[in-house]
This record gives structure tokens, sequence and C-alpha cells, in this order.
């Protein structure tokens, strides 16, 4: 089977090699619709494959983006990957994709991985703990993103939900349901906590003391997985435990869901229940649970955009935060407790 060239594509469109070059490389600001289309129609007609080798070393590209994931455990974590994949697919890309398992080591080990493998650019949920690696790569002008996380001190492109609005939709959700006595469940806090986790813990005390509520620190916990369910029971020891609670995200509502089965905690009768993050589970549990949903498809395309963007030096700009609002999805894990006696409702 002949090998067919750019030329002949070029010679069989009637345009010029320039002109395919730049339809390959997806460059169509300066292409009627009716060339992309004859030079698009050649290309399937001779099952044309460029030489993506000779094409990389010749624009000193690899068209592969690294993406670093902190945690690949997370609900989000995988919904904005398969976005990212899929958009830069559609874009002529590959990805190679790494868990950190929250390792800050593991992070530092897999980006020179990726570095070592010419990755063109870096779309990171990071650890949050290792400035100095993130400040070599802005020194050495590596193009990266963050996505769902800052890290302090580096100034970057980030791209994350608005964890205090999150928090604040949740507390308001339960106050207009009757709530008073309500709970907040996280992974740890620490010295040094991520993102997500210290800024929905701030959103939930404001939201609290904005509906003139007490923010009761016997309701507070944050602990490791494997401690959630020792947490939640500690607080259904109190004299008077709470009424409801804020899951911090999917991984922490599967550990309360397992915990109030084992407890024997009638949801929402007993405990009211809000998880940020729109796990699938949520809308397959009996009964449903009310979830905060993070716009994960939208997080990852702008990601790519934005990443695409930098590597292709169109990206001249101060870094910005970007933050994407969060959206409440209804289920049937909050009780009204407005009305003595009644059972959870939709508030559709």
């Amino acid at each position: 089977m002949k090998k067919w060239t750019i030329d002949d594509v070029a010679k069989k469109a009637g345009v010029s090699k320039s002109t395919v070059s730049q339809y390959l490389n997806q460059r169509y600001e300066y292409m009627s619709e009716a060339t992309r289309k004859r030079i698009a129609e050649v290309v399937d007609e001779l099952d044309y494959k460029p030489n993506g080798i000779a094409r990389s070393l010749k624009q000193n590209r690899t068209h592969t983006i690294g993406i670093l994931v902190a945690d690949i455990r997370y609900t989000l974590s995988i919904e904005c990957i398969r976005a990212i994949e899929r958009e830069l697919q559609r874009r002529g890309n590959q990805v190679m994709i790494c868990n950190a398992d929250e390792n800050p080591d593991n992070e530092s080990r897999y980006i020179e991985t990726l570095l070592a493998r010419k990755v063109d650019g870096l779309i990171v949920f990071p650890t949050g703990h290792r400035h100095g690696t993130y400040k070599r790569l802005l020194e050495w002008k590596i193009p990266f993103v963050f996505l769902d996380r800052l890290v302090e001190g580096v100034s970057a492109h980030s791209l994350l939900l608005d964890n205090e609005l999150a928090a604040k939709i949740a507390v308001d959700e339960l106050v207009g349901m009757g709530h008073s006595r309500i709970g907040m469940l996280s992974l740890p806090q620490g010295s040094q906590a991520i993102t997500p986790r210290k800024e929905r813990l701030s959103g939930f005390k404001r939201a609290m003391e904005e509906a003139g509520l007490p923010v009761r620190e016997a309701y507070l916990g944050s602990a490791p997985k494997e401690e959630i369910g020792a947490e939640l029971e500690r607080m259904f020891s109190l004299p008077e435990p709470p009424t409801a609670m804020l899951a911090s995200n999917d991984l922490v509502l599967a550990e309360i869901l397992k915990a109030a089965n084992r407890l024997k905690l009638a949801i929402p009768e007993e405990l009211s229940l809000i998880g940020i993050d729109e796990a699938d589970f949520a809308a397959i549990y009996n009964p449903t649970i009310t979830t905060i949903r993070q716009p994960a498809n939208e997080m990852g395309t702008q990601a790519v955009k934005t990443i695409l963007a930098s590597i292709e030096g169109a990206d001249v700009g101060v870094p910005i935060t970007y933050r994407f609002p969060p959206e409440l999805i209804r289920g049937r894990s909050v009780k009204d407790r407005r009305m003595d006696g009644s059972l959870s409702i939709d508030r559709d």
C-alpha cells in the first residue's frame, strides 16, 4: 500500500502544502469552510496519517499533556479527567495521567517523569504542599494550570469551585428546612489543609453566623476516611446530637452513610444529610441524597483551553483564579423540621 505524503494531499485537494499543514494543526482561522471540507475529504479518502514524531520534532512539541492528580478516588477528579481527555483528543493531543495519592513526594517524582517525557504542559490537581516544585516550573517556563486546589505562594492559572458558596448553599438549605443543630465532617484539616477543605469549613462557619446560629465545635469533625464513622458516632453520643450534617466531599459522604447504617440512624428522620460533590451513589441511595454539584465537565474543558493557550503563546496575561458556581441537587435526605412529625420532602 502506498504511503501518502502531505504533497499528495495538497495536490489532490488543490491547495498548498502550508494550507494542508495548517489544517492538520487545526489552525482554521484563515481557511474557508469549503477548503477545510475539501482537505478533510481528501485526508479521509487517502486515509492519510501524518508522521506524528516528525511533526513533533519540527514543532518542538509532543502534543502530549500531563495530568497529575492528587487523589484519583474523588468523583470530581474522575469526571474532570474524562472531560480533559475527551477535549484534548478532539484537539489532536494525548494525555499521560499520574496519581500522587495525596503524597507530595509522589507528586514531585511524577512531575520529573512527565517532564522527562517531554509533555507540552501540565494540568495539576496539586497536593498543595510543594511550593518549590511549582516555582521551578515557572522559572523554566513550563506551562501548567491548577485544578480544584490552589498552592499558596504560587501565581498560576487556577480553576476551582466556589467552595465557600457551596457550603453556604448547603447550610441555607438546612436552615430553610428548620434545622439549627448542624454539623460538618471533613477529611483532615491539619496545619496545611488543602483548599476545598479549608474553604468549605470557612464557608460553613460564615453561613451559620449569617443565619444567627452558633457554630458548635462538638459538631465539627475532621478525620482520616477510616475514622469518619467514629466521629459521627461521637457526635451522636452527645446529649444533644446534631439533626443535620454537611459532608465536605464524596468520600466523607460515603463514610457517613456506612456509619449511619451501622448505627441504625434513619435518614432523614434522625439525620438530615447534604454532601458536596455529586457522587453517583447519591442518586441511587434510598433515600436519594441532596448534593452540591461541581461542574466537572466545564472545569475540565476550561482547563484544556487554558493550558493550550499557554502552550501556544496566546496567553500572556496575569494568571487568574476562576471559581465555578456550585449547584444544589435536591434529593430526599433533608427532613423538613418546620412541621412537627413531618417526613422528608422535595422542595423543587
